[in-house]
């Protein structure tokens, strides 16, 4: 029983140092989690209430791009372009924040949260002053959340958030925590089992990773569905700028004093 117990524990102490005090990496794989969860959030309130349009998954947006250029039903070339030419702007206004970073990986995520944070907010206002049934209903009760107009600037200031967010991670370069992409984490799971089944301590710590972003990121698409569907889309961006918050504050505090992860080993 004791044994047990102290395994636990060991286990415990092996995950938070994974997520919150690794050699390497510091708080940043936990931060990234949040990160991760946001995308879920967003994804959702774009997919359920803003027409079939992804905010964080260029992927899926260029595929829908196409869709209605062939003119399939409820697909808005539009948005979709709009979301497009956000996340561009998004990754091209995080080139800039990496180049200002200097190398610290901490004052990049800083810089970079916080920028996210100010878009979502925007994105936020937009939706509340809009005036649109979105406001105050859930999608499962109402036809349209909001007018095209409004749909095209969320989508469109929600994408440059996100291209903010992607542009930073790619560059922070953790392993297994991009925060939007989930294709190779699962490419990762199904390629490294060899490892797994030989014990491989590496290949189970990156496992952890790669179970937990997409748990995180399942459990935003999953809270901000139901927010959006049966309270509000609106309630949907609160989550997400809540969210936004707590990680730009977390970065704040594990970036008031000099340390080791927060420069790269070369």
């Amino acid at each position: 029983m004791t044994s047990s117990i102290e395994d636990g524990e060991s286990k415990g102490r092996g995950l938070s140092r994974a997520l919150i005090a690794h050699p390497s990496y510091g708080p940043l794989p936990a931060l990234l989690l949040v990160l991760t969860a946001v995308t879920g959030v967003v994804d959702a309130v774009s997919i359920l209430s803003l027409g079939r349009v992804f905010v964080a998954n260029m992927t899926g947006n260029v595929v829908f791009v196409g869709f209605a250029l062939v003119g399939a039903p409820g697909f808005s070339l539009s948005a979709s372009l709009f979301a497009v030419a956000g996340f561009l702007v998004g990754a091209s206004l995080a080139g800039s924040l990496i180049t200002r970073s200097g190398g610290d990986r901490g004052s990049l995520l800083r810089a970079g949260v916080t920028a996210e944070l100010l878009f979502a907010a925007v994105a936020l206002i937009i939706a509340a002053t809009s005036g649109a049934p979105g406001v105050s209903h859930g999608t499962s009760a109402i036809p349209h959340a909001f007018d095209p107009a409004i749909i095209d600037a969320i989508a469109s200031v929600l994408a440059i958030a996100t291209g903010i967010q992607n542009a930073v991670a790619r560059k922070l370069a953790i392993p297994d925590m991009t925060t939007t992409v989930l294709t190779m984490t699962l490419t990762g799971i199904g390629a490294d089992v060899r490892g797994l089944l030989e014990g491989s301590a590496q290949a189970r710590a990156a496992l952890i990773r790669r179970l937990l972003s997409i748990a995180t990121m399942l459990a935003g698409a999953v809270f901000s569905a139901w927010l959006v569907l049966h309270v509000s889309p609106l309630s949907a961006l609160i989550l997400a700028t809540t969210l936004l918050a707590v990680a730009t504050a977390g970065t704040a505090l594990a970036t008031t004093h000099p340390a080791p992860w927060r420069v790269p080993a070369k």
